[in-house]
């Protein structure tokens, strides 16, 4: 079994880039890191350190038992302390996060960010399809996707895209407040490297897209 970090090793992976992963550390924090499989240090120059999937979900809550996907189950996208970026995921819960000119920037610098983490981590340098840390946080990188493209999260007051886990692997479930928006999400998705399409909830009847990382 694996040894758990240090507290001095976990302090240099909680302040790790929350969307990169970049990490900051001494040489020896990051050979130790790199050692139990929480980082990976970048092939080509400046050879910087990255957390690993596995690095990443240190800094998670314990996802809950999964069960069948409910279009008003929660799955906010948490912050980790210190407030760094969180992607909206839609939802009464989000009220009172702040908007405007300053989140749009926030989320714009995000999307790069991971844009860059996609050509850092995919195999072939690749930044038109998801990579590793996408696939560990689904909900997070969908919505990231979505509000990157300008489109709005449900609030309180206000209609607008809701992502959701579901019991399927590698995939999650995005709802929204008509058939064109629908249409755009599923559009918006496919264009950020997902598969994507339009599903019925069987009980329900609503209509939701199913959209899934696309591995090629």
């Amino acid at each position: 079994m694996a040894l758990p970090p240090t507290a001095a090793q976990r302090r240099v992976i909680d302040a790790a880039d929350p969307v990169t992963g970049r990490l900051r550390g001494t040489d020896t924090q990051l050979a130790a890191l790199v050692k139990r499989g929480l980082a990976f240090r970048h092939p080509r120059p400046p050879h910087d350190h990255f957390l690993t999937p596995a690095g990443h979900r240190l800094r998670e809550p314990a996802p809950p038992a999964a069960g069948p996907t409910e279009p008003a189950a929660p799955a906010t996208a948490p912050a980790t302390d210190g407030g760094v970026f969180a992607a909206r995921v839609g939802g009464a819960e989000e009220a009172g996060t702040p908007s405007g000119p300053a989140r749009a920037r926030e989320v714009r610098s995000a999307w790069q960010g991971l844009l860059e983490l996609r050509r850092m981590t995919n195999p072939d340098g690749a930044a038109d399809r998801p990579c590793g840390w996408e696939r560990s946080h689904l909900v997070r990188a969908a919505a990231l996707a979505l509000e990157a493209a300008g489109h709005r999260p449900a609030g309180p007051d206000a209609d607008g895209y809701r992502v959701r886990a579901t019991p399927q692997p590698e995939a999650v479930a995005v709802y929204a407040p008509d058939a064109e928006a629908l249409r755009a999400y599923t559009a918006t998705l496919e264009t950020a490297g997902w598969q994507a399409g339009e599903y019925t909830q069987p009980r329900t009847r609503e209509r939701y897209v199913l959209a899934s990382p696309r591995r090629a």
